[in-house]
């Protein structure tokens, strides 16, 4: 473990001066020193401790001296009897708390921040990393937007904590049509969006040292809320020459006596995998055995693809508590209105406390969204425009097979084809491209290329050369930031 007191200098440092991470990886570009953005985090948390050559960059780049850094000395006394008559008040700095030293989402990270600041330049961007319908021409459907307006006057107060009765009716009967069993209206409470209520259930569930099984890749929100509620995300495989379906014998595998439950995400963000109900059932058997819970994700479950069909874990699951989680983010596209919700299914009996937690966590935030929580009833019934997205003539399926042909073309490059929601999950060959650092790569693309990414470490994937692409632009600005990745990939080399 490396001294602590060169990390706390070192953030201090660079406080002081108003840099941010990646400002001194720009500066180490510039001047021709090798800093990578592993590396850098490695320092600022303490974990390691850099060589002289870096440890005399960074000096000079902040403006300090080398045993300053390293506190090899101690701060110099005053040298005047009045300045010893005098002390001076040390000033107290704030920094984050320790519990999100160990959590990250860098879907939204230092890369989004560097390509925002290079807009600020003048710079266009093509970004590809955040599945955000509504900036790519996705609109939500009149009728919604009009039923959102009529009730604006009814809905300035709170509602129940769980959320409006007509949405929770109208939940409850989505549930139904699922086959999720045994849904009622006080088991349903709506959210600002899945992200709110994943990190209210993670509240609500984890004692200090529960572990839960989450997938590798992860949607990382997942991992980032187990690990602040005090909990162990243990990631479980995802088998990429499986079509990305989860790897059960290393999900058998990683059960401890502190598991509590299982995650899954169907459709899976990022890969776009869609989970057979051979698959389902087999993770199922897997939490009986344990007595696990299961927490599905299934926000995409309405962006199905290839006339498959998605299906929910929890109706193979009667007998177990499950937690579902959905929303109308995606497949209204109405992600900037946040409405989400669970719906707790099974047997109940399995988790009262746990459910007695939800409805206290629930309280305590009074209500979601209640203008949002209006439409859900008109969203989920009637018509439903995400069909005339996902059929072969559809938006979304065009523009999935034109990126996956792209990328296939590509030398080097290899991917397999997504089968629901709107990202791809491709692989750089590592012999051809030596790829050691995922977030070096994202950052290179963004600066030679101006096309922004997400890395496959930002999923909690440690295998160095995986990338997610959004596909929701249209299909001439795909192209031409698949052009300038082709182009990249033509001499990039790490």
């Amino acid at each position: 473990m490396a001294d602590t007191t060169f990390a706390t200098r070192l953030k201090e440092a660079m406080g002081e001066k108003g840099l941010k991470q990646v400002d001194l990886l720009r500066h180490a570009e510039s001047r021709g020193q090798k800093l990578g953005k592993s590396q850098l985090s490695q320092y600022i948390s303490g974990k390691t401790m850099p060589r002289p050559d870096m440890l005399s960059f960074l000096a000079k780049a902040l403006d300090v001296t080398e045993e300053w850094l390293i506190a090899e000395e101690h701060e110099i006394e005053p040298t005047t009897p009045q300045a010893q008559e005098v002390p001076i008040m040390p000033v107290r700095k704030f920094s984050k708390s320790s519990k999100l030293d160990h959590v990250s989402y860098d879907v939204r990270g230092p890369a989004l921040d560097e390509a925002m600041r290079m807009e600020e330049d003048g710079i266009d961007i093509l970004k590809l990393n955040i599945g955000n319908p509504a900036p790519f021409g996705f609109r939500t459907p009149d009728e919604v937007v009009q039923d959102m307006a009529s009730q604006l006057r009814d809905t300035e107060g709170y509602s129940d904590s769980r959320g409006l009765f007509a949405a929770r009716k109208a939940i409850m009967q989505y549930d139904q049509l699922k086959g999720i069993p045994n849904v009622t209206m006080t088991d349903i409470y709506t959210g600002n969006g899945v992200s709110d209520l994943i990190n209210l259930v993670m509240q609500a569930m984890i004692d200090t040292g529960d572990e839960v099984l989450v997938p590798s890749p992860d949607y990382p929100l997942w991992t980032a809320c187990v690990t602040l509620a005090g909990g162990k995300a243990v990631h479980y495989l995802c088998d990429e020459q499986a079509d990305w379906l989860p790897d059960i014998a290393d999900m058998r595998s990683k059960v401890t006596s502190n598991t509590k439950a299982i995650v899954i995400i169907n459709p899976n963000n990022p890969t776009g995998a869609l989970y057979p109900r051979e698959v389902l059932e087999e993770i199922v058997e897997l939490a009986r055995e344990h007595q696990l819970i299961l927490l599905s994700d299934e926000i995409y479950d309405r962006l199905v693809m290839d006339g498959e069909e998605h299906v929910s874990i929890a109706s193979l699951a009667p007998d177990l508590f499950c937690i579902t989680f959905n929303g109308l983010s995606k497949s209204h596209m109405i992600a900037g209105w946040r409405i989400g919700w669970i719906s707790i299914s099974g047997n109940k009996r399995l988790g009262k406390g746990l459910m007695e937690g939800i409805h206290m966590m629930s309280n305590m935030r009074l209500c979601s969204n209640v203008p949002a929580q209006s439409i859900v009833q008109t969203a989920l019934g009637g018509y439903q425009s995400v069909k005339n997205y996902v059929v072969p003539t559809g938006r979304v399926c065009k523009q999935r097979d034109f990126v996956y042909e792209r990328l296939c073309a590509m030398d080097g490059v290899s991917v397999v084809k997504p089968k629901a929601a709107f990202y791809i999950f491709p692989k750089l060959d590592p012999k051809k491209f030596n790829i050691t650092d995922d977030e070096q790569f994202q950052l290179d693309l963004l600066q030679d290329q101006h096309v922004l990414i997400v890395p496959g470490k930002g999923f909690n994937w440690e295998t160095p050369g995986y990338f997610r692409i959004v596909y929701l632009p249209r299909r001439a600005v795909l192209g031409e930031a698949l052009d300038k990745l082709e182009e990249f990939l033509k001499y990039y080399r790490q």
